[in-house]
């Protein structure tokens, strides 16, 4: 069995641009939402207003060829302090049910901030196949918040290590 890495990079406002072409390249999921793939403009503010949150973390992710692939939005201590919320995990649609999204998730697990004991999803809109994700990873149905959204999460078994910016490597066939 081979492997291959996941970067992780922390998201910077001359970034917006990238997180817009990986909306581009997800319509399903704002047909899901009912609403379009945000213009470029309007993701650059998106950008700078999150990046005015201390709590909030935004994230590119790339595979090992250096092809962006996904991106990761958390808060911490929201709603709760300890806990760590995953506002949007995305994932490119071509590069979807490839296990990425699992190994993104395992990694946050293992690499959240120190302080965290519990990791909450929020799955917005009418999202099946969203929750069963965040349930085969073993999250559990926390709040309902329908139609807006649901909420899953899951204890921390252990400490997470300190250093986010580990490379993950991730197991392939």
């Amino acid at each position: 069995m081979g492997g291959f890495t996941l970067n992780v990079t922390p998201l910077a406002l001359h970034h917006a641009p990238l997180l817009h072409s990986l909306y581009q390249s997800a319509p399903g999921y704002f047909d899901l939402l009912g609403t379009r793939v945000p213009s470029a403009s309007e993701v650059q503010r998106d950008v700078e207003i999150a990046l005015l949150d201390p709590r909030r973390s935004l994230e590119l992710v790339y595979d090992d060829q250096g092809d962006l692939i996904g991106s990761l939005d958390c808060k911490r201590d929201y709603p709760e302090a300890g806990d760590l919320t995953i506002n949007l995990l995305l994932i490119r649609e071509d590069r979807q049910s490839q296990g990425l999204g699992e190994q993104v998730v395992r990694h946050l697990e293992t690499h959240a901030p120190p302080g965290t004991t519990r990791i909450l999803a929020s799955v917005l809109g009418d999202n099946p196949r969203g929750a069963r994700f965040w349930e085969r990873l073993g999250y559990s149905f926390t709040l309902d918040a329908r139609p807006v959204m649901s909420w899953y999460a899951k204890p921390l078994s252990r400490p997470p290590l300190t250093d986010p910016g580990t490379p993950l490597t991730v197991a392939s066939d």
